[in-house]
């Protein structure tokens, strides 16, 4: 699809930091899209920092806001609109969403700003402080409605956030995160770090995810020890988070710790989901896990909870691989066993993987972010 509008037009794209993250690899893989469209891109990032921040394309700005605390983000933000004017701001992520909106009224600037959520609101770790929560939900619902467009990504997301921050329903346009694209996924048949992972002939589990309380990898190690008990199997946890000296004391406790490899933040996972017999997502909540698509798109088989929101979609209702109920350790390791000695269909796997492709998800954004533009081409 061509762009829409002037391809000299600036789209800001308001980003906390570019760290390793799900909604933060869709920052960059819409920035990235823009760019190639020829249109201008300011990736605002409160804090320029992050290991995504070398994957944007050279063209793309990085505007960094220097906030050290959130409380000085908008008058930050106000003296960027007015500087910058872009035509139109894609804010991502509460509580960043809200103040592009209260930003916009400030700087008086004519702009469109689009607010876009990743995740399940009701399952969020912020609400456990009953205070946290009021404000998350009072503030969407006094500011979302004013905003020209509200993202979530997907329909479980859409609708947990209509009944979360009492919005309309109609409002929420749903798009899938753009996580396929056209490039091929780099082959490596070298062996890489954990070698005791990658080589042998054991069956090689894959979890890829922030080590952090909502991907409960806790559940996923106890169904691990069970698994290990009837199969040769060994785990890599590619991530990083406040979770994993717990974790780490987990393994040792469970007596798998020479089985279970977590070396940290990967900013290539793809070798990995290549030689993986299975991918296993773990998670209590999520909006829509770009490491499910990831797998599928390599055709590596999936084993995850059924947790709200996205997993159902994505697996379509369990077609391109096994749901289980959340928290539940004897169930996971019972799917994972399946999983591991089942025949796959690997290219039907691949196809449901290019459902959630780049291109695509970019027509949606550009049609909500120049709706005016669209009008124009469908005369």
């Amino acid at each position: 699809m061509m762009p829409l509008d002037s391809p000299r037009r600036c789209i800001a794209i308001l980003m906390p930091d570019l760290r390793g993250g799900g909604a933060e690899r869709v920052a960059v893989n819409l920035a990235n899209s823009f760019a190639l469209r020829e249109y201008r891109v300011d990736m605002v990032l409160l804090s320029s920092t992050g290991e995504f921040q070398i994957d944007l394309h050279p063209d793309i700005r990085i505007v960094d806001l220097q906030i050290k605390r959130l409380r000085w983000a908008l008058p930050a933000l106000v003296r960027y609109l007015r500087q910058a004017r872009p035509a139109v701001m894609l804010a991502c992520i509460w509580p960043l969403t809200v103040a592009a909106l209260w930003a916009r009224t400030l700087a008086r600037v004519p702009m469109r700003v689009v607010v876009a959520e990743h995740t399940t609101w009701s399952r969020s770790e912020l609400l456990d402080r009953w205070s946290v929560g009021w404000q998350v939900r009072s503030s969407m619902h006094l500011f979302f409605p004013k905003s020209d467009g509200i993202v979530a990504v997907s329909k479980g997301a859409a609708d947990d956030l209509a009944t979360f921050a009492k919005l309309d329903r109609s409002l929420i346009t749903v798009i899938y995160n753009p996580v396929v694209g056209d490039e091929k996924p780099r082959i490596c048949n070298v062996p890489l770090a954990p070698a005791n992972w990658w080589c042998g002939s054991h069956k090689r589990v894959l979890a890829v995810g922030t080590l952090k309380a909502i991907k409960d990898y806790a559940t996923l190690l106890a169904a691990f020890s069970q698994l290990r008990q009837k199969v040769d199997a060994r785990l890599l946890i590619l991530g990083e988070g406040e979770c994993r000296n717990a974790l780490e004391a987990l393994t040792r406790q469970l007596g798998i710790e020479a089985s279970v490899f977590m070396p940290g933040f990967t900013q290539d996972p793809s070798p990995y989901y290549q030689h993986a017999d299975l991918h296993v997502l773990s998670s209590t909540g999520e909006g829509l896990p770009t490491v499910i698509i990831e797998a599928l798109a390599t055709g590596t088989p999936v084993v995850s909870t059924d947790c709200p929101s996205g997993p159902r979609e994505i697996l379509c209702d369990g077609q391109f691989g096994r749901l289980v109920p959340v928290g539940d350790a004897f169930a996971l390791a019972v799917a994972m066993a399946k999983s591991l000695t089942a025949t796959h269909d690997h290219a039907a796997l691949k196809a449901r993987g290019q459902d959630f492709s780049i291109e695509k998800a970019v027509d949606q954004y550009l049609e909500l972010l120049f709706p005016d533009a669209l009008a124009k081409v469908n005369k």
